[in-house]
């Protein structure tokens, strides 16, 4: 059967809510898939932070507004959608400030709008288990007092609302089958460019002189450390295990509080801070790995998540530890290394294991590689996104 041609004349507009945040990375990963299929990209929102979370790769413009409160940001708003000029609209996350848009630009120029959720946002509010039931002295104060909660884009009052619209878009992807059980859509994993991602362009022993690691048992965490990314247990376990090479490697930091801080006050000796990296330069600090760690607990935030880190680590052909949470056993298949969450001991358990068998990891690592580019890189996240592209464009 001949190919289907590419959707080379189609323009899509993605949405981002905040390109300080770490949705950014994911709404880059979809404008790499789109450009896989020939469409033509626009990359616009809102920058709530004094810096994009990650650099675009080369060639890929982001247009980044400045983000404000309400009122203010209405006026940003209305830039923000006069920018909107694709013949399909994505929105990154049901958010005011890129679903909400969204909606309103659909309303005014009648194009399909895609909605992308890689998060249950209000998981990190307590899920269905929150209620704001203001009384009117509090009411108002919400909505007209300076740092009034409700002047928030992101209070958990418009993300309600926002989610029970989900079924106004016109097609939806996940990543995570947590969220599709929740809110239907096709599944979108969280792949990564393999081609970039590739052990094969790296040099492992000079990316560790670089970086300083020559001497270092690397476990790398590529990422944002917060409290149910399980960090605190495979510190833990890096304390039971005593190696004195041993390091947890932690790459870019927590840009949102001081949670980094409260990790280095305690186990310091075991952590190596590393600064944050464009996403290009990602596979040569990732070569340094010895192991890439996602020690996930748990918890409603964590089950809808589909973690970066793990085909950072597979796309490289490192072995990765993680957890039993969510979507991650799947994931990894039998290529990886699993203990249950909230287990230090058994993290420790599979530590020495890989340790005492640096052969078997190796092989893992390299079958890892193997099954992320066969599931998870942008050919097969572009057949996927294909098909939704196709039926909302008739």
């Amino acid at each position: 059967m001949p190919q289907r041609p590419l959707l080379s004349e189609l323009s899509v507009s993605l949405v981002v809510s905040d390109w300080s945040g770490g949705g950014a990375v994911r709404a880059l990963l979809l404008a790499q898939v789109l450009q896989t299929l020939g469409c033509g990209v626009q990359l616009v929102g809102f920058r709530f932070g004094e810096a994009l979370y990650t650099e675009p790769p080369a060639g890929m413009e982001v247009l980044a507004f400045p983000g404000a409160s309400y009122p203010a940001i209405l006026g940003t708003a209305r830039r923000v959608l006069s920018h909107l000029t694709g013949d399909v609209l994505y929105a990154v996350k049901p958010k005011p400030t890129s679903f909400g848009l969204g909606l309103l630009r659909r309303l005014q120029v009648r194009r399909p709008l895609l909605l992308d959720m890689d998060d249950w946002e209000l998981s990190w509010h307590g899920g269905d288990d929150w209620r704001y039931r203001p009384g009117p002295q509090q009411l108002a104060r919400d909505l007209l007092k300076p740092g009034g909660a409700l002047r928030s884009p992101d209070h958990p009052f418009y993300l309600r609302w926002l989610e029970r619209a989900v079924p106004w878009a016109d097609g939806l992807t996940v990543d995570t089958t947590f969220l599709q059980r929740r809110f239907g859509g096709v599944y979108l994993p969280n792949g990564k460019d393999t081609s970039l991602f590739d052990p094969a362009r790296q040099d492992a022993a000079a990316s560790r002189r670089r970086l300083g690691l020559s001497d270092v048992w690397v476990l790398m965490f590529p990422g944002a450390p917060r409290p149910h990314k399980g960090l605190e247990d495979l510190l833990l376990a890096l304390e039971e295990l005593n190696h004195p090479a041993a390091r947890l490697v932690i790459v870019g930091g927590n840009p949102y509080d001081d949670y980094d801080e409260q990790l280095r006050s305690r186990w310091g000796r075991w952590i190596i801070s590393l600064p944050k990296t464009p996403l290009a330069e990602m596979p040569a600090v990732l070569a340094a790995a010895d192991v890439v760690v996602v020690p996930q607990r748990d918890t409603a935030i964590a089950r809808a998540q589909f973690p970066l880190k793990l085909t950072d680590g597979m796309a490289m052909g490192k072995p990765v530890l993680a957890t039993r949470v969510g979507d991650i056993p799947n994931i990894l298949g039998d290529t990886g290394y699993l203990a249950d969450p909230d287990s230090p001991a058994q993290l420790a358990a599979q530590l020495r294991h890989i340790l005492a068998h640096p052969d078997e990891a190796t092989h893992k690592g390299q079958r890892a590689r193997d099954r992320c580019v066969a599931r998870y890189s942008l050919d097969p996240m572009a057949i996927a996104l294909r098909a939704v592209l196709e039926r909302v464009t008739g």
